[in-house]
């Protein structure tokens, strides 16, 4: 069973809280409109809270905010995997956003060339109503959790179209 640990930053507006979420890199997602909590793979010997910290620091390039952390506890992702994962109000300079970890894929596909590509391809700040239908499926109770520790009622929100 593969363990990812991941951080949810969470901001008040007015009314509103916001969350902080991340879009996949790649050529497969590009013209998606699915985002993400910033998350990854527990390396052997590691804690949990280390690899949160690790992965995000990671994918965003940005400072975790200093508080308490919320612990949102762990989703089984289909058979083989489990997402644990925690908040942390704060406020982070989303223009200051870099992904520094990549991946290799060959593409194009079928062209026996090997390219690199960011894990994250960019941030943007959601309320929870919109956060929710953008999120991937299986980390949409991560939302749900937040919304429940900070005793706020999301509306509901359709679900958004893909980007062009």
């Amino acid at each position: 069973m593969v363990t990812s640990a991941g951080l949810l930053i969470y901001r008040r507006r007015g009314e509103e809280i916001e969350v902080l979420l991340t879009h996949p890199g790649g050529p497969f997602w590009s013209k998606k409109d699915v985002w993400s909590i910033p998350k990854g793979e527990v390396e052997e010997g590691e804690s949990l809270e280390a690899a949160m910290e690790r992965e995000f620091s990671e994918e965003t390039g940005l400072d975790i905010p200093v508080g308490e952390r919320l612990d949102l506890g762990e989703i089984k992702q289909g058979s083989a995997k489990i997402n644990h994962v925690w908040a942390v109000e704060g406020d982070p300079d989303i223009s200051k956003f870099v992904c520094r970890s990549t991946f290799s894929l060959e593409w194009p596909l079928k062209s026996g060339k090997q390219a690199e590509f960011p894990e994250t391809d960019r941030a943007c700040w959601f309320n929870l109503s919109v956060a929710g239908s953008k999120i991937f499926k299986n980390q949409a109770e991560f939302i749900s959790r937040l919304a429940d520790k900070l005793q706020f009622s999301i509306k509901p929100q359709p679900k958004q179209q893909a980007l062009l």
